[in-house]
């Protein structure tokens, strides 16, 4: 079998659909909905790479709204 087995990774909550567009673009992910949420659905390591993308995003964001008062 010379297919690659596909992963699943909950999309975490306030995700922008911008940071979402750049990560499905960047590491070839999918989006599939389930009873849960949404998912990322791809490669393992693109959805390990994917997830260190989304967290240095979220953590940029949360240091922009940080040095607003």
């Amino acid at each position: 079998m010379d297919e690659e087995v596909k992963y699943e990774m909950r999309i975490p909550q306030g995700v922008s659909v911008q940071i979402l567009a750049n990560v499905m673009e960047k590491f070839s992910l999918e989006v599939k909905q389930s009873d849960d949420g949404p998912f990322l659905y791809g490669e393992k390591d693109n959805l390990e790479d994917a997830r260190d993308y989304i967290v240095k995003a979220l953590n940029e964001r949360i240091k922009d709204l940080e040095g607003v008062e």
